[in-house]
């Protein structure tokens, strides 16, 4: 330990530079998740909050809910598979509204049925319970969608009070209303009226009792080939879109996960090779080969650690932020996984220059050998 920090202490520059440039990607591995979880909540959190088990889409939908529509025919195959305990419409369209003196393009979700299709739990408020009542999403209270706040339907003029806040609802990465499936008709009739009969998007549907939401999905699909029924969580997984950004942020976190440990590794080996001649001479007084390696692993460890630390410190304040319609959020899990991670890598790659050490022998402080 004395060997480590005296050494540290003789060059602060170097071992500082090196202690901000790794807070500086810790930051920017910290930033990065918590954009993809909060990208993908305002894409898809209207689906994996909800309160519907599985949710049952037309083929021919693809798995976008406003491109869905379930006929009658489709409806009563649904209801006729092996498990399905209760079933409810929800219909999802885009809207233009105006909110706090501006019009802006919103999501409604009508359901028809409080335990298929609302949002799972609410921050504030209540769940609607009279037409023209709404739930809203937390990110967009602010823009006018708060408790309390009306929103009026355009062109048609329906007003909608939000009564309710939920979190992580949004849809489509824009503000979000939860409305009841009659609230819903409304909306489309008052921008459209001429719609004579709205059908349901998709349906939601709560197993029957001892039977699994995988289990239900299953014997739904077995029923029709026009239906695709999915379990809540994977119907969120399998919107078209979420599996790309997921596989972009992944990249990203791989590029970033092999940058430390090779500037933590590179780092060790060239100051390894310019101290070669004093660490020869220390084994040439007795100094054992374990004492310098433990020597440089602790500095490997305060390195890579006091990084981290700066990385947290700049990623604690920004993560309270919003970017645009993203809120962004501490990511408590993904703060103690990259601890660890980087922590075994950046050690791991310091090992390299242990072996350096190991392999130094010390008759060559006698024979005038090393290298500078």
């Amino acid at each position: 330990m004395f060997l480590a920090m005296k050494e540290m202490r003789r060059a602060k520059v170097r071992f500082g530079l090196l202690v901000v440039a790794i807070g500086m990607l810790v930051f920017l591995i910290l930033f990065q998740q918590s954009l993809q979880n909060g990208l993908l909540t305002s894409f898809v959190g209207a689906i994996r909050n909800q309160s519907a088990p599985v949710l049952v889409y037309s083929v021919d939908g693809q798995r976008v809910i406003q491109g869905s529509i379930i006929t009658p025919d489709a409806e009563q195959a649904a209801r006729g598979a092996d498990g399905v305990g209760s079933v409810g419409w929800i219909g999802q369209g885009a809207f233009t509204v105006t909110a706090g003196d501006e019009q802006t393009d919103t999501t409604i979700l009508g359901f028809e049925d409080q335990q298929l299709g609302a949002p799972s739990a609410l921050l504030d408020g209540r769940y609607p319970e009279a037409p023209g009542e709404a739930v809203g999403s937390d990110a967009d209270a602010s823009a006018g969608f708060g408790l309390g706040d009306t929103v009026l339907v355009e062109p048609g003029g329906l007003e909608l009070t939000v009564v309710g806040l939920a979190r992580d609802v949004q849809l489509n990465a824009g503000p979000t209303l939860f409305v009841t499936f009659d609230t819903y008709v409304e909306a489309v009739r008052s921008v459209n009226p001429d719609a004579v009969a709205v059908l349901p998007n998709v349906l939601g549907v709560a197993p029957a009792e001892g039977v699994t939401p995988e289990e239900v999905a299953a014997n739904i699909n077995a029923q029709s080939e026009e239906l695709d029924a999915l379990p809540r969580d994977e119907a969120a997984d399998a919107t078209p879109g979420v599996s790309q950004v997921q596989q972009s942020f992944q990249i990203i976190f791989l590029l970033y996960g092999l940058v430390i440990p090779c500037v933590t590794g590179l780092f060790f080996l060239i100051i390894t090779f310019q101290k070669s001649r004093s660490l020869t001479l220390l084994r040439a007084i007795g100094a054992p080969a374990g004492r310098l390696v433990s020597s440089l692993l602790i500095q490997a460890v305060f390195i890579v650690g006091a990084g981290f630390a700066i990385g947290l410190a700049l990623y604690t304040p920004v993560s309270q932020q919003r970017l645009g319609g993203i809120s962004l959020r501490f990511e408590t899990q993904a703060v103690v996984l990259w601890a660890v991670l980087l922590m075994v890598l950046g050690v791991g790659s310091s090992l390299l220059s242990a072996r350096r050490v190991l392999a130094i022998d010390p008759i060559e402080a006698t024979t005038g050998g090393g290298n500078q």
